[in-house]
């Protein structure tokens, strides 16, 4: 009797609710492609930064950063640059912990600076990311990585580099689960139950 093949995992436990649309190696490939496009794009390590921005785009960050490293041998200065005070919708949702903001030793003057991000969406995160970084420094280029892209653009933004494009409806949340701050990576779509990501 043949073993019949094997469903692609959808794990239901509470800490996974929701259809996974990425398991960990899925993860792992995007960014390490995600990683060579940037390396192609640049011609090499030299003069790149590597920003996430928190929560989950720090981890993505350092991964990226320790796959280049692999390749090119040189350690790509990776820091994290919070967000939450250049946000639009601040006097919307008032309460919001500030993150740490962690700039590279050697600055972002003159840089090719990548904006790493988890999910894509209204593009709002990514204008105050920009917004940020215009206080901390002027990049000779500045460029984004996200994991997801979701669409529904609300601001003239696109990704660079893009691991999933993942067209979703609105009454739909992307989230992304990851190792160093959830205990496992990946990525699942579940009902916003009339909340907004």
């Amino acid at each position: 009797m043949c073993a019949q093949p094997q469903p692609r995992r959808q794990d239901s436990s509470p800490l996974s609710a929701g259809r996974t649309v990425l398991d960990d190696g899925d993860i792992a490939r995007a960014l390490t492609r995600i990683s060579h496009e940037i390396l192609e794009r640049n011609k090499g390590a030299r003069d790149l930064v590597l920003l996430g921005i928190p929560s989950r785009g720090v981890p993505l960050a350092r991964r990226m950063g320790e796959r280049i490293a692999g390749v090119e041998g040189y350690d790509v200065p990776v820091g994290s640059l919070d967000v939450t005070m250049y946000r639009d919708d601040l006097r919307l949702k008032p309460a919001r912990t500030l993150l740490p903001t962690e700039i590279p030793p050697g600055g972002v003057d003159g840089k090719v600076v990548v904006l790493v991000d988890d999910v894509l969406f209204s593009g709002r995160t990514i204008r105050a990311a920009l917004d940020a970084l215009n206080d901390v420094g002027r990049p000779s280029a500045v460029r984004l990585a996200v994991l997801v892209d979701r669409g529904h653009r609300e601001l003239p933004i696109r990704a660079d580099f893009v691991g999933k494009n993942l067209p979703t409806s609105l009454v739909e949340r992307v989230r992304l689960r990851i190792a160093e701050m959830d205990g496992i990576d990946e990525v699942t779509i579940e009902d916003a139950q009339g909340g907004a990501q």
